[in-house]
């Protein structure tokens, strides 16, 4: 069962968890959504659950896709109760950006959002920056970035944000890696929506939605802050190898 213990967060928030697809890059664990992977006898949807009740977040939206049945099967057995909502995205196999589009309502609902990827195994000091860091909205980055296409890239000139993609386009002093967690205020929350809803409108549905978010900053680069959590110990997980550094070195460094 989930704790109820919490530690301060500013005001009340919702999260958008994104859960809905395949993992086909992890080979044969493909059938098994990531969420699902267990790390030192728990699932990363109940690390996830934990994490966000531990900071005082109320409702969580779960966009599901693939193998939703094994989610809601998962959710049911830690307990989520009330705080836990589903979106289905029946459109899971196209880019992650439907899949935020999915959740447009919550969004446009006027109240902060966090955004998070779903395939994140992080210590609970990052939920604990993500939400309590001053600003308007917060990205997290960590220097200590992977070479090559992989990661997506925050980029900066000084201290303002200059690109943000795997692929960057824009001149920068340096970069680092997006955890993949962000916190949005209400009003740039709803900008998001309306951002998704433009590429869907579009026919463009196979991007992924870290293209909505480029736009947003690219427009208001002011608007927006990083906060660095080099110093603690996250990984995402999309290749088999990732599974076992997850375990093998990720999971001995978090503190719970």
């Amino acid at each position: 069962m989930l704790e109820s213990t919490t530690f301060a967060c500013k005001k009340s928030v919702a999260a958008i968890l994104l859960v809905a697809g395949v993992g086909r890059r992890l080979g044969q664990a493909e059938d098994l959504p990531k969420v699902l992977l267990e790390f030192g006898g728990q699932t990363l949807l109940e690390r996830h659950l934990k994490a966000l009740r531990l900071g005082g977040v109320g409702t969580v939206s779960l966009t599901v896709g693939h193998r939703e049945d094994a989610i809601r099967r998962e959710v049911g057995k830690l307990g989520g109760g009330g705080r836990v909502r589903f979106v289905t995205n029946s459109r899971y196999r196209e880019g992650s950006l439907v899949s935020l589009w999915a959740q447009r309502d919550l969004l446009r609902s006027d109240e902060p959002v966090l955004l998070m990827d779903g395939d994140v195994l992080y210590d609970q000091a990052i939920m604990s920056r993500l939400l309590t860091a001053d600003g308007e909205n917060i990205l997290l980055v960590d220097r200590n970035i992977e070479p090559g296409d992989e990661p997506v890239k925050i980029c900066f000139r000084g201290e303002r944000i200059v690109d943000f993609r795997k692929k960057p386009e824009h001149a920068h002093d340096w970069h680092g890696e997006s955890v993949g967690f962000f916190r949005f205020s209400p009003a740039m929350a709803a900008a998001l929506a309306d951002r998704c809803e433009d590429y869907v409108d579009r026919g463009e549905t196979g991007v992924e939605y870290e293209e909505a978010i480029r736009d947003l900053i690219l427009s208001e680069p002011h608007r927006f802050r990083a906060v660095d959590v080099s110093d603690l110990a996250w990984t995402e997980i999309d290749f088999a190898a990732d599974v076992a550094r997850a375990r093998q070195t990720v999971l001995p460094q978090l503190a719970g």
